[in-house]
């Protein structure tokens, strides 16, 4: 992504999957956003 431009990833997930969201929170991701406009979903970003 970096290669490419791109400063930062975003990755969405249901607000119901603990699991996914403590991996993504290990891995650096932060900046949690709800996307209400698709339900239950989190945004979670990740600067590059």
């Amino acid at each position: 992504a970096r290669e490419e431009g791109c400063c930062k990833v975003t990755l969405e997930v249901l607000e119901r999957n603990a699991a996914a969201q403590a991996l993504y929170a290990k891995l650096g991701y932060g900046d949690v956003v709800p996307n209400e406009a698709l339900g239950r979903t989190l945004h979670w970003d990740k600067k590059l």
